[in-house]
């Protein structure tokens, strides 16, 4: 299971198919996903094109000016966002696009994440997958996913959690991870 947590930033976990967190770093925010030579950077890495970039607000912030949205600056990127997506929740148009768009993203980079994870399951969470911006992510995921990927289509299970555990499921990830102890 690929676990992809769309908020301030991407966060990312893998688990096998054993049920086992692997003892390498699965963390995605950083990894490309667009190789272009235009494409983005990251203004904490420094890393163009990466998943940082498409699968968080980071990207809405973007996409915002070219949707028609002026986003107001004077406030934190967590208002921002809530600015963005309550235009989103009254069915503005440019909000809209925005969340496509990052479905569209968000299809290609997990055919893109399936030549390095053997994953049949996605979980996608996070502030972004909030309200009615989660179902039209997915929904432009499993579009492209069917279109340009179909065998993977047909394996891959992508699911998003209840309102309340797209906002917080990361912590709730966090918090059950186990205990293990150290050889003294």
């Amino acid at each position: 299971m690929l676990g992809i947590a769309m908020g301030s930033s991407e966060a990312a976990g893998f688990v096998d198919r054993n049920g086992h967190i692997l003892g390498w770093l699965s963390e995605l925010a950083f990894a490309p996903v667009d190789y272009s030579p235009s494409a983005p950077v990251d203004e904490w890495s420094g890393s163009a094109g990466c998943g940082s970039q498409y699968f968080s607000q980071q990207c809405v912030f973007r996409l915002a000016p070219k949707a028609g949205i002026a986003i107001p600056q004077e406030v934190t990127d967590a208002e921002k966002l809530k600015f963005v997506q309550a235009l989103l929740e009254s069915d503005h148009a440019g909000a809209r696009q925005i969340w496509q768009t990052m479905g569209i993203y968000l299809g290609y980079g997990l055919a893109h994440y399936a030549e390095f994870y053997d994953a049949d399951h996605v979980l996608v969470l996070g502030r972004c997958t909030s309200g009615k911006g989660g179902e039209i992510l997915l929904q432009q995921a499993r579009l492209v996913l069917g279109t340009d990927f179909p065998d993977l289509a047909a394996r891959l299970d992508i699911r998003l959690p209840d309102e309340k555990s797209r906002r917080i499921g990361q912590s709730i990830a966090a918090a059950s991870l186990p205990i293990i102890p150290t050889a003294a």
